[in-house]
This record gives C-alpha cells, structure tokens and sequence, in this order.
C-alpha cells in the first residue's frame, strides 16, 4: 500500500523527471517547434470540432488545455495531444443520435462524456493496465481509421457541394443522401472547394514545412470573397462564442452518465491505443525510456482537467507529434509553447472568422480524412498476414457498416480470439541438424526433408504451455511421433516456452512416463529459471530424474550421444551430430 502511494505521488507530481533537461537550448528549439505546431493545429483544430458536430472554438480549447496537461504528465517526450479525427468521428457519431449537432446540449453531451473518458482513463493508469494495450492488434486501428475516414468523408461531401443532407447515420446513408440532393449542387460552393483543395495540394507538393492548411483556408476565404460566396447562397462560417476556455462545471446527472458511459469506453480506448502506439513508436525511433501507464494518467488527467474549460476528448495526434519531432522539440515544454501560441494566434484571427466559406473547410477536412487512410498498412496487413488481415477487414466493415464504436467492439474481440487462437495453438516440431552457410544448426526436419537420428529425436515447442494449448500439443505430439522413428532418446525443447501451468505439467509428466514405459529416456531443455522453478513446484524435475534436464542443446545432444546405444551407431551413416565422432563407426 506505502509503495502505490508512493507511485501515484510520484506519477502526478508537478515536478516531472524531464525537467532537469531543460535548457536555454532545448527552451529555443521547443519553442519553434510549438509555434510550428500553434500554426497547423489552429485549422486543424476547427476542422476536427466541425467533425464532432461542435463549434470551432471547441477543438482550438482542446489543443490547448488538454495539449498542456497531457503533455506535461505523460510519457512521450515529443508526442502532442489534443483533438483527433478518429475520436472526433467516434464522438459524432454517438451523439448525433442523441441530440442535434453544434447545439447546446450537444455540446453539454460532449463535456459529460470527456468528463466521463477522462475517469476511465485515469483510473486504467492507477490499476497498471498499461500491458493490457499490447494484446490489442494495431490492425484495429488502423480498420477503424480507414473507416472514420470514409464516414468524415461522406459526412462532409454535403459541405463542399453546397446542399442539405440530412445528419447522422453510416457511410452508405449519408452517400445516399448526397446522392439523392446531388442536383441542388451550388456552383460556387464546388469552385471554392476545388480551388481550396488545389492550394492544399500544390503547397504540400512544394514544401511539406509551410503551414499548407492555413494557406488553402486563406485561398478558399479569398476565392470566396471574389465569387461572392454569400450572395450566392454560400454559407459562413458564424464569428466565434469565445475566443480562450473558461471554467465550467460538467453536467454531471447519474442518468445521463448512465447513458454515456458506454460510449465514454469506446472513446477512452480507442484515444490510449492512439496515444500508446504513437508514444511508443517514437520512444523507440528516439531510444528514450517510456512507460505506458503513466502515459494512460497523462491521457486521464488531460481530458478529466479538460472537461472543466470547455474542452472535448483528445488523444495523441500523430500528425502533430511527427511535426513536433521533425522541427527539433526536446521535451514536452513544445506542447505548453503551441499552446500559448496558438492562444495568441486566436486572438489575432478571431474577428476574421466569419469570412471562411463553409466548403473551403470541408475540402481541407476531406482531404485530411483521406491522408487519414494508412494505404501503405494496409497492403503490408494483406500481404503479409491472414489473420491481421481478418482483424483489419472484420473493424473495417463493421465500421462502414454499423456504427463506429460497434466496429471497435468487434475489432478488439476479433483481435483477442486471434490471439487465444494462436496462444492455444503453439508450433511444435521436430528437429535435425545440417549445415547452412557453413554452420550446423537446428532446422525443421518435415518442413525441410531433413534426416533423422535413429536414436534421437529432437521436438521443439514454442508458445505457452497451458490447459488452453496442451490439447493441441498432445496432438501434434503423436502426429509428429513417426518421424522419430524408433528413436531411444527423445529431446523436447521447451526454451521457447514462457509459461507453463499445471495442465502443461501433468502433460510433460505423462509423456515423462509414457518415454520411460517404453524404456525410453527424455532430456528437457530448458532455460529460463522462472519455468525451472514452476517445473520444480508442479514436481516434473523429480519425475524427470537427476541428469536430464539441460540450459543448451549442445549438453542435452552430448548427453543423448553418450546414451545411444554404440551397435546402432556402429551401423549407422548419417553422423549427423559433430559428437558422433567418439561412437564406433
């Protein structure tokens, strides 16, 4: 108990471990690279609000209040937070079948449910549920981005044709609903939508470093003003409500929390396997140490805090992160610059705001839902994997199909019975030294043909050893007993083995017995001293005997040399073994 209050006091305290980094230097470079960041997250940030179906300043409060507190009490060195397109969609997609977007209580929905997101994730970090995340595919996401992506989309198709759709529903519906008022198209609308994702394109094309989406804004803005948007039935963007957050109290009512707490799992799961995934990855790519569960309290803390300045649910944004590490940020302190900077850009632009056509923003969203679609992923998940293959279509359809939150429902399931799928089925196999590139190793011998000893057979299992696996094993055990021929020693490698239970065993002691009743004997190889001791508790190392249990398989090979019977070597022209050479030949 002492220590876990010693760890919380440590995970939340406001003196964090990087502080000690900061320098003049790393002050400079964080600095640029938050006003890079301020610079790219202002259109972004209205344009992920306008997927959520909330007004603008929505998400600009979120790059700020949740950037800033999960950045100073995460993990991640480099990653920025703040709104995303996948938890934007996720949150649209449930609250539109609640109440009516850009309203009031729709935003009120949307304040209760961060609230909600943020004790969810809060709490996941003080129960250490960190490791829980890794048993998740990454497939999952990426399925259910590509399908966010078409549903953002689809959901802003109406925008730049300039017509009414109805709201809410899936992919398919709202297709269809454009579809159907396809022929009430506005002219205008689509010039300033072209017009706006062509400058999007051109100035990505020519230097990936200039602040892309604020010069298409200002082109479909100019565009616009020239074409006479408004006399033409264009509609504008409404001047902002507020300009910086201020302090509101959450809706807290048991019955609408009854009601969102579904959804709020949704989000908070997806918005950590977002934040760990991209934290991870560029701790790796940085050799930096990062741990998981404080990163799920700095999520926690961001949004919980969040919820009380007029903030929506955030996670980690990998757009802004790769942005954040490219332009030289050394520690979190960039994420506290953007959003100081991006506070001060606010200021500056608000009075302009109504001067922004509605289509010149769904341009640039449809274009970021369309970089949203990881294409080079998804033919790797293809090309190489089956079972990730499964994963990636089943989320996939069921988003395009269904709701959002149902497709990560059924991403994760589908995901964890893949995994008890291949924990259950571990490989066995069995093995037969030759030589490759002029070294003598172990390979497969049914896969390869290889020769086997008469005397000695070598298995090999790789995977848990559990009640869940040993079905399969016994299996594979008794398929694979003929290649051994009427061996007189049988080796079983377990080194590849990381856990093992009683059911595991009762199953290497009966085939212990089962070897010694047909006066055979069997040699375990095993190494890792965890396994040892779970073998010496289950009482296997007694039933195995003093002698035959080895760390490597150069031991337990010499040893089943020395044991083969020397008139059967005296016969025998394989010589597989290099210890062969003391038998009689």
């Amino acid at each position: 108990m002492l220590q876990m209050t010693q760890n919380l006091a440590e995970n939340l305290s406001p003196v964090r471990p990087w502080f000690g980094l900061i320098t003049r230097k790393t002050v400079k470079a964080d600095a640029m690279a938050g006003l890079t960041n301020a610079a790219i997250v202002l259109p972004q940030g209205v344009a992920f609000a306008i997927i959520a179906g909330l007004p603008p300043e929505y998400g600009l409060f979120t790059a700020m209040v949740v950037t800033v507190v999960a950045g100073l009490w995460g993990s991640s060195m480099v990653m920025v937070s703040g709104p995303t397109t996948a938890i934007s969609a996720i949150l649209f997609a449930t609250l539109s079948e609640i109440a009516t977007p850009a309203t009031a209580l729709y935003a009120s929905l949307a304040i209760t449910l961060t609230f909600l997101v943020g004790v969810l994730q809060f709490s996941a970090g003080l129960l250490r549920l960190g490791g829980l995340i890794s048993f998740i595919s990454h497939s999952v996401i990426t399925g259910f981005t590509a399908a966010a992506a078409l549903l953002i989309g689809a959901s802003q198709l109406g925008g730049t044709l300039g017509i009414e759709t109805e709201r809410g529903g899936g992919v398919l519906e709202r297709l269809h609903n454009v579809w159907t008022a396809a022929e009430g198209a506005n002219v205008t609308a689509i010039s300033i939508s072209l017009i706006t994702l062509a400058s999007l394109l051109t100035v990505t094309r020519i230097n990936k470093r200039l602040p892309a989406y604020i010069i298409a804004l200002l082109a479909g803005s100019i565009a616009g003003y020239f074409l006479g948007a408004p006399d033409h039935g264009v509609h504008m963007f409404q001047p902002l409500t507020a300009v910086l957050p201020t302090f509101h109290l959450p809706n807290l009512d048991p019955a609408r929390l009854r009601e969102l707490l579904p959804s709020a799992a949704t989000v908070a799961f997806v918005g950590l396997l977002e934040a760990i995934s991209i934290g991870k990855g560029f701790a790796l790519r940085r050799d930096e140490h990062y741990s998981s569960n404080q990163e799920i309290m700095g999520q926690g803390l961001g949004n919980l805090v969040g919820s009380f300045f007029q903030s929506y649910a955030g996670s980690g944004s990998f757009t802004r992160s790769g942005l954040n590490a490219d332009s030289g940020a050394r520690t979190p302190l960039s994420s506290v610059f953007a959003a100081g900077f991006l506070a001060c850009l606010l200021i500056a632009v608000a009075p302009f705001v109504h001067l922004v056509p509605v289509p010149a923003m769904a341009a640039i969203i449809i274009y970021v839902a369309w970089k949203l679609i990881d294409f080079a992923e998804i033919r790797h998940i293809i090309r190489d994997s089956r079972s990730e293959t499964l994963i990636l279509g089943s989320t996939f359809a069921t988003g395009i199909l269904t709701d959002l939150d149902f497709a990560i429902l059924v991403g994760v399931l589908v995901s964890l019975s893949v995994f008890l799928h291949k924990s259950a089925n571990p490989i066995v196999s069995v093995g037969a030294p030759t030589t490759v590139d002029g070294r003598r190793v172990f390979m497969n011998a049914e896969a390869y043909g290889l020769a086997q000893c008469p005397q000695i057979v070598a298995m090999r299992l790789d995977g848990p050893l559990f009640f869940a696996s040993v079905e399969h094993v016994s299996a594979e055990f008794q398929r694979l007993e003929p290649l051994g021929g009427k061996h007189r020693i049988r080796m079983i490698n377990i080194v590849g083995v990381g856990r093992i239970d009683l059911s595991g065993a009762a199953f290497l002691m009966k085939e212990i017995r089962k070897s010694r009743a047909q006066g055979k004997d069997t040699f375990l190889l095993v190494a890792n001293p965890q396994v040892i001791r779970l073998l010496e508790r289950f009482h296997v190392l007694e039933e195995l005997g003093n002698g035959n249990i080895f760390p490597h398989k150069g031991e337990a090979v010499a040893a089943a040399v020395n044991r083969a019977e020397a008139d059967v070597c005296a016969t025998c022209t394989l010589r597989l073994f290099n210890e062969c050479k003391v038998k009689p030949s």
